[in-house]
């Protein structure tokens, strides 16, 4: 979000010179600098003892290809609250054990997304009702399910090659 008012009083902000930041709006009357604003979220790579990982099909995000277990942070909660919560909301799955792989900008949706590799037990799926489906796959058999070069693909190749690695 990028403001061109002052969420406080309305008033109609100019740009000044702030630090080593450079021109940043700022409201006179508040005497508040406001930065740009992004939103937080997680994307989880979801992968079971059988080292299998949870798809999901979201028609609105894509009719063809799967995604990874995403979701917003709410205010309050930590990256991992928020990968542990949404697992549980969109695939009825408790984490087992929680790993942080790397952040990834989403520029088009001005979004932060943190990455984790989550391991559960598998377990039948129980979809939310913002999820049309959802299976799973060989680990080794994923990338051709996501989208090429995406967040979600950019995830689960970094867990590909770090567990050849080994």
């Amino acid at each position: 979000m990028r403001f061109t008012y002052c969420p406080y009083c309305g008033e109609k902000l100019i740009k000044k010179e702030i630090g080593d930041e450079g021109l940043i709006p700022y409201c006179d009357r508040c005497k508040e600098p406001l930065w740009d604003m992004f939103t937080t979220s997680v994307i989880c790579a979801v992968i079971n003892e059988y080292n299998e990982i949870a798809l999901l099909r979201q028609e609105y995000v894509s009719e063809t290809k799967y995604v990874c277990v995403a979701g917003i942070m709410k205010p309050g909660e930590s990256g991992e609250e928020a990968a542990a919560r949404e697992i549980k909301e969109e695939t009825g799955l408790k984490v087992d054990e929680l790993k942080y792989i790397k952040s990834y900008p989403y520029e088009k949706k001005e979004m932060l997304m943190l990455g984790y590799r989550a391991d559960v037990k598998k377990e039948e799926l129980k979809l939310s009702g913002e999820v049309d489906a959802a299976e799973w796959f060989p680990l080794s058999e994923s990338l051709e399910k996501l989208r090429e070069g995406g967040i979600a693909w950019q995830l689960v190749k970094q867990i590909i090659e770090e567990a050849q690695a080994v």
